[in-house]
């Protein structure tokens, strides 16, 4: 009995040991057949994809704020509502600004009757010096008359053909006519005078009828303003006022993201940029949609890190430098009609270095 138990352990033994080579073998073939897959892998595409998990989908978002001052008197949308271009989102209380519009309207047809009644005295004046001139050809008629009688007085004077008394109504009338020809000619230059006043006058208006002009378009504008609309079809996001509330310049009211145009950044660290280009082919993987993998294209790479646009950039210059790998923003676009994409998801992209060698050579 004893002699065939201690018979059978060594084969026992021995079966157990051929079956720990048989599976270490298996797992040591396994391994080597695997790490034979994943270094092809790595040398036929691998080495060529440049990849980061630091992306993310973006959007060229509008955000909704306000030119005025106003209390929210309508917000007829809601919340993630989908909203075509030009629909209202909020409007404010239009009350004062239809009033200071209607003041404007109001007084451009005063000033255009001001216009009219200048015009009208401007042609009274030009007809006025029309009249004057003409009684300075009279005037000046009379004065030779004047001259010519008073030389031939004076001839006959001369020759003691007529007395003393003529020559002094002779030149006595000479003297008349010349002193009313001095006052036609003064009327003449009051007349030019006049024209002047009343021409600048009406250019003085006309510069006040564009003000008021320039008034009544921007009180339009302002009556505008108190309806902000959709500045493209998306989805109205982060409606931050409510019915009511009164709205300062500038404020924040809602956010509005578009339908179309999104894309993803990948922000790609600063020794990953090298063999980067547009026009790259890139698969990407949004977190949100699971295993579907989308072909994307880098479009631009940003001239800059991302530091360099934060609110506060770091200042190396000090004596407690330490050295951390900056990134840089890279746009890639997506194709279009993406269903379930939204701005902000999270995802992973590898770019093909050995695509894009059109794009290069630009």
């Amino acid at each position: 009995m004893s002699t065939a138990t201690a018979d059978q352990f060594p084969a026992e033994t021995a079966a157990k040991g051929s079956r720990k080579k048989f599976v270490l073998g298996t797992v040591l073939l396994i391994a080597i057949a695997a790490g034979a897959w994943k270094g092809n892998a790595w040398w036929t595409e691998g080495r060529f994809l440049i990849s980061t998990d630091d992306a993310y989908v973006q959007a060229d978002l509008s955000i909704v704020a306000s030119k005025l001052q106003g209390y929210v008197s309508e917000v007829p949308v809601v919340a993630n509502q989908h909203v075509s271009k030009g629909d209202v989102l909020v409007r404010l209380d239009d009350g004062d600004y239809r009033i200071a519009l209607e003041q404007a309207e109001t007084a451009l047809p005063t000033l255009e009757r001001t216009l009219a009644r200048i015009d009208a005295q401007i042609e009274a004046a030009r007809a006025t010096l029309t009249q004057t001139e003409a009684e300075l050809a009279a005037a000046d008629a009379t004065v030779n008359a004047a001259r010519i009688t008073l030389k031939r007085v004076q001839a006959l004077v001369d020759r003691k053909v007529t007395s003393q008394a003529d020559l002094d109504d002779a030149e006595a009338t000479m003297k008349t006519a010349e002193a009313n020809r001095a006052a036609v000619l003064a009327e003449i230059s009051g007349a030019q005078a006049q024209i002047e006043v009343l021409k600048a006058q009406r250019s003085e208006s006309e510069v006040t009828r564009a003000g008021l002009e320039l008034a009544v378009r921007q009180a339009k504008l302002n009556l505008d303003h108190t309806v902000l609309r959709a500045p493209f079809d998306g989805t109205v996001a982060n409606i931050a006022t409510e019915l009511g509330n009164l709205v300062s310049v500038g404020a924040r009211l809602a956010a509005v993201i578009p339908d179309q145009g999104l894309y993803v950044e990948a922000n790609l660290k600063e020794t990953q940029l090298h063999g980067v280009i547009p026009g790259q082919s890139v698969r990407i993987q949004i977190d949100a949609l699971e295993d579907e993998v989308i072909e994307g294209r880098v479009t631009s790479i940003a001239p800059a890190t991302g530091s360099i646009f934060s609110l506060l950039p770091a200042d190396n210059a000090t004596g407690n430098f330490t050295k951390i790998v900056q990134r840089v923003p890279v746009r890639i676009s997506l194709p279009e009609h993406i269903t379930g994409l939204r701005a902000g998801l999270s995802a992973v992209v590898d770019i093909d270095t050995r695509t894009g060698a059109g794009e290069s050579g630009k």
